[in-house]
């Protein structure tokens, strides 16, 4: 079992190469929250992106001078990778890394063209990748840079909680995304071993929930993803031998998040923080402002950003989402008398009510109106739930029939 010594110790030796993270208060979440404060850890400003590069260069430097020279390979989806890969070529060892088919472009291009690995894209996900890695290790002799399921590792994540309870001494509560147990069982062995009344929080993905259902089994538990998960950095199938056992001692509870949940959270990341957190980095806001942590009412809590490599189409996506579930993005069809000035008389009426038209098409041939009408379907930007059922309502004042689409 990793001690809070060997965290101690990883973090003098890693210590010149990265600098700590910042972990500043949130007065939009402590307020909508009822939270006492709620800290935000921010692990994506990592010279990679994420908070991986700890464990990674930990390992990395307990090598001997024999492996070193024979060099090291990693599975990963993607911020593993990037630590390995960058904290490798600094210390001139030549890096492999194995990533699932479906990892992010970010991720792949940074891993391979910034940071100089060679990289071997391979399976559907990190489990295939990790069998992958296996047995090029095995041909090739390399030393094998597991990305949670090794101690080194698990002690150099464990740093980040060293930070926190220098940043945060009033701390009461952590949440801490989960996927092999890596960080949570670093960051829990230096909570517990400092302060036992520190709570710590797990969050995974709901689509693989993988170290939930081992604790509820009381043994590893082996899932198959019920679903793809925007969370790919935690997407795991089996929890590691060694950080089952640190979150089962160490660990106070496990939850779980949803996709929307964990869209949403990147979102109001985004919108109040400023800040682009991945779908992993987001899981503990998640859990936090969904409510699936009622134990943190009224506690000092941090929320580990563990991320924020996240492709740039998906955050596309996640906004255009974002602003329709909360009302400012909306489609309508409206049916109306197919003659000349009806179209023009809609968007006069549309701009009236304060709403800027995104995308519009007119259409006679296609539609089911009836001989005599057109269906307009119009893309606008509106103000929120309220303001669209304004708008509605005084188009079909006109006589005109309304539908969301």
């Amino acid at each position: 079992m990793v001690t809070l010594q060997d965290i101690q110790v990883a973090r003098e030796r890693i210590r010149s190469a990265l600098r700590p993270t910042p972990c500043p208060a949130s007065d939009y979440f402590t307020e909508k929250t009822d939270c006492a404060v709620v800290y935000f850890k921010l692990e994506n400003l990592q010279r990679t992106g994420a908070f991986k590069e700890r464990g990674a260069l930990n390992k990395l430097l307990t090598l001997t001078d024999d492996e070193k020279r024979r060099g090291v390979i990693a599975a990963s989806a993607g911020n593993h990778a990037q630590g390995v890969a960058y904290h490798a070529r600094r210390l001139g060892i030549r890096a492999t890394i194995v990533m699932p088919e479906r990892t992010p472009l970010i991720k792949v291009t940074r891993t391979r063209d910034d940071y100089g690995a060679r990289v071997v894209l391979k399976g559907a996900n990190y489990d295939e990748a990790y069998a992958e890695a296996l047995r090029i290790q095995a041909a090739e002799d390399l030393v094998f840079v597991h990305p949670f399921n090794d101690p080194h590792v698990i002690a150099g994540q464990g740093t980040i909680a060293l930070e926190l309870l220098e940043q945060c001494p009033d701390l009461e509560l952590v949440l801490v995304p989960v996927g092999g147990g890596g960080l949570i069982s670093g960051i829990a062995v230096a909570l517990k071993q400092t302060n036992p009344r520190i709570q710590v929080v797990g969050v995974q993905a709901s689509t693989i929930a993988s170290m939930k259902a081992s604790l509820d089994a009381g043994k590893r538990t082996e899932l198959t993803a019920a679903g793809t998960t925007i969370a790919d950095g935690i997407a795991v199938k089996v929890p590691g031998e060694l950080t089952f056992e640190h979150v089962r001692k160490y660990v106070d509870a496990v939850v779980t998040v949803d996709e929307e949940e964990i869209a949403a959270a990147i979102l109001m990341m985004l919108e109040q923080e400023k800040s682009v957190a991945e779908g992993a980095g987001a899981a503990g806001l998640a859990a936090l402002v969904s409510g699936r942590v009622p134990q943190a009412k009224g506690k000092r809590v941090a929320i580990i950003v563990g991320g924020g490599n996240i492709d740039m189409n998906v955050i596309s996506r996640i906004i255009e989402r974002g602003l329709v579930k909360a009302g400012r993005l909306v489609q309508l069809e409206v049916r109306l008398p197919d003659r000349p000035g009806m179209l023009a008389r809609l968007t006069t009426q549309i701009a009236e009510m304060r709403a800027n038209v995104v995308d519009l098409h007119h259409d006679r041939a296609f539609s089911k109106a009836g001989l005599g009408e057109a269906t307009v379907e119009v893309m606008l930007e509106t103000t929120g739930h309220a303001h669209i059922q304004e708008l509605m309502s005084a188009l079909e004042s006109l006589g005109w029939q309304v539908a969301r689409t």
